[in-house]
C-alpha cells in the first residue's frame, strides 16, 4: 500500500511540471481533480490540469488560449510534441510502477519510486521549456503578456499536510 500512497501524491504535482508545467507531464490516468482547477484560467487549467483528460485536449485548449497563428505552427508543434511525450513517459512510469504489488514494494522502493517520478518530471519540464522558449520567442508582444498571465494565474496545488 505504500507504493500507492506514493504514487498518488506525486500524480498531483505532475501536472506542475507539464506548465512551466505548459503541459506538461499531464495525461496520466492517475491524477484526480483539484478544487483549484475552479479558480484557474482555461489555458492554465489545460495545461496543467489534473484531470484525467488526454494531452491533446490540453494541448488543443492551450493552443486555443494561447492565439497561435498558421506562422507559428511550427514552433507549437514542438511543444505539443514535448507535451506528448512527456504524457507518454509518465504514462508508462505509472505503468511500470504499477505493475509491482505494494506488498512487495520497501521504503527504499518508495523512495527511489519517487526519485524516478521526480527526475522524469524536470527532463520532461526542460525539454518542454525549450520547446516553448522558441514559440515565445516568436510571439508578438500581446501574445507574450497573455501567454505571461496564463502562466502567472497558475498556482499549483499544495500536498496534503502543507496547509
Amino acid at each position: 500500500m505504500a507504493h500507492f500512497r506514493l504514487i498518488t501524491p506525486l500524480a498531483r504535482t505532475i501536472a506542475i511540471a507539464s506548465l512551466a508545467g505548459t503541459a506538461l507531464l499531464a495525461g496520466t490516468a492517475v491524477a484526480q481533480v483539484s478544487d483549484q482547477s475552479k479558480n484557474k484560467p482555461p489555458a492554465a487549467e489545460a495545461a496543467t490540469s489534473n484531470k484525467p483528460e488526454t494531452v491533446e485536449q490540453r494541448i488543443a485548449t492551450l493552443k486555443t488560449a494561447l492565439k497561435i497563428t498558421p506562422d507559428q505552427e511550427g514552433k507549437w508543434n514542438g511543444v505539443a510534441q514535448a507535451m506528448r511525450d512527456n504524457a507518454s513517459k509518465m504514462e508508462k512510469l505509472v505503468a511500470t510502477k504499477r505493475a509491482v504489488p505494494p506488498e512487495k514494494t520497501t521504503a527504499v522502493d518508495d523512495l527511489k519510486t519517487y526519485q524516478e517520478f521526480t527526475e522524469a518530471r524536470l527532463d520532461g519540464l526542460k525539454h518542454l521549456t525549450s520547446a516553448f522558449k522558441s514559440l515565445y520567442d516568436s510571439m508578438t508582444p500581446d501574445q507574450k503578456k497573455n501567454a505571461d498571465q496564463v502562466f502567472e494565474r497558475y498556482v499549483p496545488p499544495r500536498p496534503a499536510g502543507q496547509g
